[in-house]
């Protein structure tokens, strides 16, 4: 699996967002002054996925205020991913990546251990996309706990 680095170009997708409505990572740079945050999580209503999903959604105003964007993305189907967006009241979108195509673009797919089980899945990752499609950070195997505080820190936001 290759990682992605910063100073490289963000692999492009367009993808169904929890309503079946195809977003693209173009057109939310293009409506970004400063850059997307681009997350990537392993399943939507799991507890670090909600915790870190719920601290995105808590912290959307101050990071939309200093010019970011943010999106979510797992290999959930739609239905799973409107169910969560729907239960925790999430006012960004979460994007379905059912073939995980766009996580190995990023390298974000591949083994993960859980309570003694191994098996291929969405590693928690985040990436922050600048306007020209530039990686300006790579963060994998992040911990949900502290991330959006951290990221927001690092961002100026």
């Amino acid at each position: 699996m290759t990682q992605l680095d910063a100073g490289e170009t963000a692999p492009d997708f367009t993808l169904p967002d929890a309503d079946g409505n195809p977003v693209a990572l173009a057109d939310l740079l293009a409506g970004a002054r400063r850059g997307v945050v681009v997350y990537f999580y392993p399943k939507a209503g799991t507890p670090g996925c909600t915790t870190e999903a719920c601290d995105f959604r808590d912290n959307l105003a101050s990071l939309a205020g200093a010019g970011y964007a943010v999106v979510g993305i797992s290999a959930d189907p739609v239905p799973d991913i409107k169910a969560f967006a729907d239960a925790e009241r999430l006012t960004f979108p979460l994007l379905s990546d059912a073939d995980h195509a766009v996580a190995d673009a990023y390298g974000t797919w591949g083994p993960m251990t859980f309570r003694g089980t191994t098996f291929e899945g969405v590693r928690r990752s985040t990436f922050v996309v600048d306007p020209s499609g530039t990686i300006r950070s790579a963060e994998y195997d992040v911990d949900p706990q502290g991330h959006v505080a951290r990221l927001r820190s690092e961002l100026g936001a």
